[in-house]
């Protein structure tokens, strides 16, 4: 099997999210190569891909690069797929689903290029290992393929489960937001810990339980476990080595000067509450049942983010719309306060009575919206960045 040694990484994000996860592994100390739509290519070995699963807050996956080539047949694909030497990566009793996609190929039938790489890596396999038969029954190395305009790329998922699964979230909720993307918005917006921050519709708490984990400097997946943590050609050492050093940077003296949510359905603030602690982050984050409706604040050079409702269904549109007329109500008249607002309604600006200072186009679980971002100015004695 393979040997450790330098890895070609992929870390996969929604579209909009590159550049941010480009920033994080540079500032995790990775040179990056390159950036494709929702790809960030880097090269470490296998102790950088478990730093890279449990660090990234911005990042899907992190996908172990194989080969790359073009196919312009099926006949193509899966002699180009059966020359890769799959045995030094998969062991005898490997689980190795299949998955991918297609774009602007002339393979474009995702189910039948699944067939294909996986009777590939099967004749690979039987022709090497001597068998006939693989059970799958041990740990799993899930073959990634991304094809776009004829160009094959072949991969293994790392992480598992996507890396917006923190471990964090066990409740269900209508319409949850990303952690990903929760982390993402609130790198976009200026905040800081010395400055409030403030989500007047905070659902299941996170937006702010991302702030509050990078306010601590908490990975994102310290307490999340990872698929490539039982392949048997990484040390058990590697993924104990990583762990014990993000536990050390944890910063537990740091407190934010003030984290609140509110919502005006209980049982969502609740579940915020339950969130915040199995986080570990409840002491720094206060949750209350509030109706916008009754919103008002004497403070200044505070931070809102929030992601509002969206009224994507129709019976629900002129209610958005008249909670939206009521933000800029309550909100532009305070004046030294920053806003960031991620919605997919398409006049939202003109309904809240402002046009932003910046917007940005993003994702949220295939929904496309604009990030709408209001700066207000900085407090006094405080650098721009």
């Amino acid at each position: 099997m393979k040997e450790e040694n330098t890895l070609n990484l992929i870390a996969t994000s929604t579209f909009g999210l590159e550049s941010l996860v480009k920033e994080e592994l540079i500032n995790l100390g990775y040179k990056v190569d390159y950036v494709e739509n929702g790809q960030v290519c880097f090269q470490s070995d296998f102790e950088g891909m478990a730093r890279a699963n449990l660090w990234l807050r911005c990042a899907e996956r992190i996908l172990i690069k194989i080969d790359e080539f073009y196919a312009l047949d099926f006949d193509q694909l899966y002699e180009e797929t059966r020359k890769i030497p799959w045995e030094e990566w998969l062991p005898q009793n490997a689980e190795f689903p299949v998955t991918g996609k297609s774009v602007r190929s002339v393979l474009h039938s995702v189910p039948a290029c699944q067939s294909i790489i996986k009777k590939a890596v099967v004749d690979r396999l039987k022709e090497k290992y001597k068998k006939n038969w693989f059970d799958e029954d041990g740990p799993e190395y899930r073959i990634v393929f991304s094809i776009h305009k004829d160009k094959v790329i072949l991969s293994i998922d790392s992480s598992g489960e996507g890396l917006h699964k923190r471990g964090y979230r066990n409740l269900s909720t209508k319409a949850p937001l990303q952690e990903t993307l929760a982390a993402a918005m609130v790198y976009l917006s200026r905040w800081d810990p010395d400055r409030i921050l403030i989500d007047p519709f905070c659902g299941s708490g996170t937006i702010l339980i991302e702030a509050a984990l990078i306010c601590r400097n908490i990975a994102p997946g310290i307490r999340r476990d990872f698929v490539s943590g039982k392949w048997p050609q990484i040390p058990e050492r590697t993924w104990e080595k990583e762990r014990k050093k993000a536990f050390s940077m944890i910063r537990n003296d740091v407190k934010p000067r003030m984290l609140m949510g509110m919502d005006r359905d209980n049982n969502l603030v609740k579940i915020a509450r339950h969130h915040a602690e199995r986080a570990g982050v409840a002491d720094l984050i206060h949750f209350q049942k509030s109706d916008f409706n009754d919103f008002q604040s004497s403070r200044k050079y505070a931070c809102i983010i929030t992601n509002p409702p969206y009224g994507e269904r129709l019976s629900e549109k002129n209610e958005v719309e008249n909670l939206y007329r009521l933000m800029g109500k309550k909100l532009l008249p305070l004046n030294s306060w920053s806003f960031y607002i991620l919605t997919s309604h398409k006049d939202f600006e003109l309904l809240f009575g402002k046009k932003a200072t910046k917007r940005r186009k993003l994702y949220n679980g295939g929904i496309e919206c604009q990030y709408y971002q209001y700066y207000g100015p900085w407090p006094p004695g405080k650098d721009k960045d």
